[in-house]
């Protein structure tokens, strides 16, 4: 099913501050994940945490069966796909699944997630 919440990360100025942060607050557990980040491992929705992204808001990602087709449709209604590299590389992407940030028609920014 598409459009369920699926993936959450945490953007923050120091990766090792913020998982230190969130291990005290949540007893969450953390694995290294792609671009030098980790992935939050926690009993509901799984999530990540990456550095160098100062004050910024959590990325919600919604869950979708076909990434490119959800991607072209965001662009048919008048949003925006952020072009970036999230994804890690190809053994990366078997293990957590395909990622793309975009913005809305409005400019609100969101996520996409395909699971693997």
């Amino acid at each position: 099913m598409a459009g369920e919440p699926a993936f959450f990360e945490l953007g923050v100025q120091d990766g090792e501050k913020g998982r230190a942060f969130y291990t005290s607050l949540f007893g969450w557990y953390f694995r290294p994940g792609p671009n030098q980040g980790y992935e939050i491992v926690t009993a509901g929705i799984p999530g990540g945490i990456h550095g160098g992204d100062r004050a910024a808001s959590p990325y919600l990602f919604f869950a979708v069966d076909d990434m490119d087709a959800a991607t072209a449709r965001v662009v048919e209604l008048g949003g925006e796909v952020i072009d970036m590299n999230i994804e890690g590389d190809a053994e990366q992407q078997a293990k957590t699944g395909r990622f793309r940030l975009c913005r809305d028609d409005q400019g609100s920014a969101f996520g996409l997630h395909q699971r693997p």
